[in-house]
């Protein structure tokens, strides 16, 4: 199994998320299309206004990012990466315009990451090896979406918006890190649960299957390799982050991992957003560092469709407490919740054609 660690130590020395303020009850969805009959997956999820997308979360998460770095001049970021599985553009990259609006631009390279909901932590794995061989000394890379579903599929009930945003810089750069990550891998295959083609204005799933053998073979493989790697069990974290699908997934996974649903209780945002595909764990893990403490260890564990899960075992330092007010919490923005019906979900998500 391989284990990748940086030759020289790196750390996130600044994180920020976004989500939008309009939420859609799961139960607007059950009333609609099944007349209020049977249960609902979650709670609510995050709807995007008209005027949002995936680079104008990306952009607001940066922005917080960078405010928690305590004064990084943005031209010193050496890469700007956006995961999503809903650019906005076919051709034309998401990363340089978060570049551009965060004034990261020109010296900087930029791009834009696919792998469906694991898209941002691939982002992140590679901030990390670029910083980590001294090519850079800080990289960004942000996941974000504004997940679709058809009307009526399963997926409307989750499909939600949001993302995050990290900065990675060295361990002993001038700015002091707030997480040190020690170490990363990842383990994917061919397994196609869930897919859209070109042209398909929605993706199809493969509807059990999403769950084995697509998350939880994929996400024990790689949180569970990752922690007999390292020689490490669920009692040396204090917290652990999984991708949330639904409300059920990433607690049974934790679980067969030994986690409790305590450790696993702070980051798990589904039932409150929905599921924010690239944007899922990594802004579950900006809840988490809103309560960590100095010397907390987090394993954080992702999972993307086609499929593959990243993980990493990360730690808390002594500067977090003081550097994360600097901007506002994934709980500002959850707690501002305006609640929209479905008519105003289909005006807003273009669901109905108009010519």
């Amino acid at each position: 199994m391989a284990v990748f660690k940086t030759d020289q130590p790196v750390g996130i020395v600044g994180y920020g998320a976004y989500v939008p303020r309009y939420r859609l009850p799961a139960s607007e969805v059950s009333r609609v299309w099944t007349g209020g009959y049977g249960g609902v997956p979650i709670k609510e999820k995050a709807v995007p206004g008209p005027d949002e997308d995936t680079v104008t979360i990306a952009i607001e998460a940066a922005r917080n990012a960078l405010a928690r770095t305590g004064g990084l001049d943005p031209a010193r970021i050496g890469a700007v990466w956006v995961g999503s599985e809903s650019h906005p553009y076919a051709v034309k990259p998401t990363g340089t315009i978060v570049a551009e609006t965060i004034g990261a631009v020109p010296y900087t390279m930029s791009g834009d990451w696919e792998f469906a909901c694991k898209a941002g932590t691939e982002a992140l794995q590679a901030a990390m090896g670029i910083v980590g061989s001294g090519m850079v000394a800080y990289a960004l890379a942000a996941g974000a979406d504004t997940a679709q579903g058809r009307p009526s599929d399963a997926l409307e009930y989750t499909a939600g918006a949001g993302g995050s945003a990290y900065i990675v810089g060295w361990a002993s750069g001038e700015i002091e890190p707030l997480v040190l990550i020690e170490a990363s891998t990842s383990y994917v295959s061919d397994t196609p649960d869930f897919w859209r083609r070109a042209y398909q204005h929605y993706p199809e799933h493969g509807a059990r299957f999403t769950g084995e053998p697509a998350y939880f073979k994929h996400t024990l493989a790689a949180g569970g390799g990752l922690m007999e790697e390292l020689g490490t069990t669920a009692a040396d974290y204090a917290f652990a982050v999984l991708h949330q699908p639904n409300a059920k997934f990433p607690v049974r996974a934790g679980r067969q991992m030994g986690f409790s649903r305590e450790q696993l209780a702070p980051g798990l945002l589904v039932n409150e957003i929905g599921n924010t595909y690239a944007g899922s764990s990594l802004t579950g893990l900006t809840a988490v560092l809103e309560v960590a403490q100095p010397g907390d260890r987090i394993l954080l564990v992702s999972f993307g469709s086609g499929a593959g899960s990243d993980a990493f075992s990360l730690r808390v330092t002594e500067a977090l407490p003081e550097r994360r007010n600097l901007a506002p919490g994934i709980r500002t923005y959850i707690e501002r919740r305006v609640e929209i019906d479905y008519a105003v979900y289909a005006r807003f998500r273009k669901k109905l054609l108009l010519t």
